[in-house]
């Protein structure tokens, strides 16, 4: 076997964040990938990357024929499938896989403040914890927290700097600060928690990109615009109550706000800071903190 973990399963790999992850791994040209999905699925990969695609039907014996000869398995599922995630452990230790990362990549679902904000984080920890109670079937497990995603973000709105209008929506005056991660950084961590799986097995891990308040983030994109922004001023109380009204009246947008509220809000506990407030894996992983004007600078010159 070689002495990383060379064999990769990836589920989810057309999503947004599977996407981010297959990309890293491509471009380390050091894994032997497999994207798995499923039988009805439509999505497709370019020709000529060197990933070998199966189709399964998601049964129990599927997935362990799946997993067969995998050192990996990467769950990168959206929030509609969270819950089927420990059925993809159970085949994963069926079919003698080492590692599993399973779809974390966003705030920390380990964290009760986030939980109370986005309940849907509750089969997240439960994985973990699940995961947990299966290191003695020879499985282990990274998980990695990444808070937002900030070039991603910026670029398609969703952090709320809508790039086209010049037009910013700032929480509680905008003085917080919290961390984000780059797409890139992203895939580079899963590629290194595969290169160094003696150091990451079992943990779960912080990464950043950047330190930043939302205002440091404006000044930044003014600067390099050359353009006076409008603001349009929110607070938490806000945007949590539209949020949570969204959800009860079936609009699922609604969640969105909820994940900008793990990062941008107030709320007592949330530990958005991953610099300050957790132990971050940069250095372990190989990461860089990058400042804010080199991001946005690359977005806007995109």
């Amino acid at each position: 076997m070689a002495s990383y973990l060379k064999n990769v399963a990836i589920i989810g790999a057309s999503g947004s964040i599977g996407k981010i992850i297959l990309d890293g791994l491509i471009a380390s040209s050091q894994f032997e990938i497999t994207v798995i999905s499923r039988k009805e699925s439509e999505a497709t990969l370019p020709p000529g990357l060197g990933v070998t695609v199966l189709k399964s039907d998601y049964s129990d014996k599927g997935l362990e024929a799946a997993f067969k000869g995998k050192d990996v398995v990467i769950s990168a599922v959206g929030a509609t499938a969270f819950g089927e995630q420990k059925k993809f452990v159970d085949a994963a230790i069926r079919a003698g896989v080492e590692r599993f990362i399973p779809s974390e990549f966003s705030a920390n679902s380990q964290n009760d403040a986030v939980l109370q904000l986005l309940p849907l984080f509750e089969q997240k920890k439960e994985l973990i914890e699940y995961l947990k109670s299966k290191e003695t079937n020879r499985l282990t497990w990274t998980g990695i927290a990444a808070s937002g995603l900030f070039d991603w973000g910026l670029a398609n709105g969703f952090l709320e700097f809508d790039i086209a209008s010049h037009t910013a929506t700032i929480w509680d005056g905008g003085n917080k600060s919290f961390t984000l991660t780059n797409q890139k950084a992203l895939g580079d961590a899963i590629a290194s928690v595969l290169l160094h799986h003696d150091k990451t097995r079992n943990q779960f891990l912080f990464i950043a990109t950047v330190e930043t308040t939302q205002k440091d983030i404006l000044a930044a994109l003014e600067e390099e615009s050359g353009v006076k922004w409008t603001v349009n001023e929110t607070t938490t109380d806000i945007q949590v109550t539209g949020a949570v009204e969204k959800l009860a009246a079936g609009d699922f947008s609604g969640a969105f706000s909820l994940v900008r509220a793990t990062v941008y809000g107030n709320t007592p506990g949330l530990h958005s800071n991953y610099a300050k407030e957790e132990k971050l894996a940069n250095d372990v992983l190989g990461l860089q903190l990058e400042t804010v004007s080199n991001v946005v600078r690359r977005v806007l010159n995109k």
